[in-house]
């Protein structure tokens, strides 16, 4: 098998965070553990103006803080660049472009397509929940091995909703799944997946989080502290009882990215046998 190159998109503006420490350990796990052939480089897309150009095989951008609304960042008009180049790559080449876009990546993308709105919610998601499969859902590859609702980390201050069908249509994009059911709230669920395409995926929540490295990370005084005084004594109680619960994120973890790459992997090297 041919050396699969992947370009880790870094969208955490300089800002420590945890995604990107599970990222790269999904990735050198699923190459320890297939013994595929990977490579993979960082950009350091918001911090430093760094984006990757067409010579990788996988593209994985990742969350980050801060607004994805509009802005004249210096960074956002090459990002949406290659998102467009990578689309038109699909359209017009043999041999695929694969794309994975996580929370603050797919609301810049679908923000960009016009696939629906954008906003800012009327406060922030945070926690452990549960995601709903829509029928699309249900047949999507990568959820294979997941129940209905499964759980995933989901940590955002800002929303995609009321769905641009005509467009998705005209894509050929489809909705994966919906978060939590709020029969007491009157707003419109936010779209927690979308598939853009055979090869461009993306999640509004945080597939690539780890229950060890997150139950380490929520135990430090810090961050308990800063949960409790944000969102209460019970829903840092909750959290860190679903990080110790093997069916809920950590399942989730390793079902969903894993799956991304090793199809990915297993279609280049179809691709490149053929």
């Amino acid at each position: 098998m041919s050396l699969v190159k992947i370009a880790v998109l870094d969208m955490n503006n300089n800002h420590a965070n945890e995604g990107m420490r599970c990222i790269l350990q999904l990735i050198r796990s699923v190459q320890g553990k297939d013994q595929a052939e990977l490579a993979f480089d960082v950009f350091n897309v918001r911090g430093n103006n760094e984006l990757p150009g067409l010579e990788y095989d996988v593209y994985i951008s990742s969350g980050g803080p801060g607004s994805p609304l509009p802005s004249d960042e210096a960074w956002e008009p090459p990002y949406f660049a290659l998102i467009d180049q990578l689309f038109a790559w699909n359209r017009t080449h043999e041999q695929k472009k694969f794309v994975f876009l996580i929370c603050h990546s797919f609301q810049l993308t679908v923000r960009h397509l016009e696939l629906g709105l954008l906003s800012k919610r009327k406060s922030t998601s945070f926690g452990i929940f549960p995601i709903h499969q829509t029928d699309d859902g249900y047949t999507e590859p990568l959820f294979q091995g997941l129940p209905d609702p499964f759980y995933a980390v989901d940590s955002r201050d800002y929303q995609i909703t009321e769905p641009n069908l005509e467009r998705l249509n005209e894509m050929g994009a489809s909705i994966l799944c919906l978060e939590k059911i709020r029969p007491h709230v009157p707003l419109d669920r936010a779209i927690m997946a979308i598939r853009f395409s055979p090869e461009i995926i993306g999640t509004q929540f945080h597939p690539e989080a780890d229950n060890e490295g997150m139950l380490r990370y929520f135990l430090t005084d810090e961050k308990r502290n800063q949960i409790v005084t944000n969102f209460g004594q019970e829903k840092y109680d909750d959290m860190v009882s679903y990080l110790q619960d093997p069916d809920k994120i950590a399942l989730t973890e390793s079902v969903i990215l894993p799956s991304f790459l090793r199809q990915a992997i297993q279609s280049l090297s179809s691709e490149l046998v053929s």
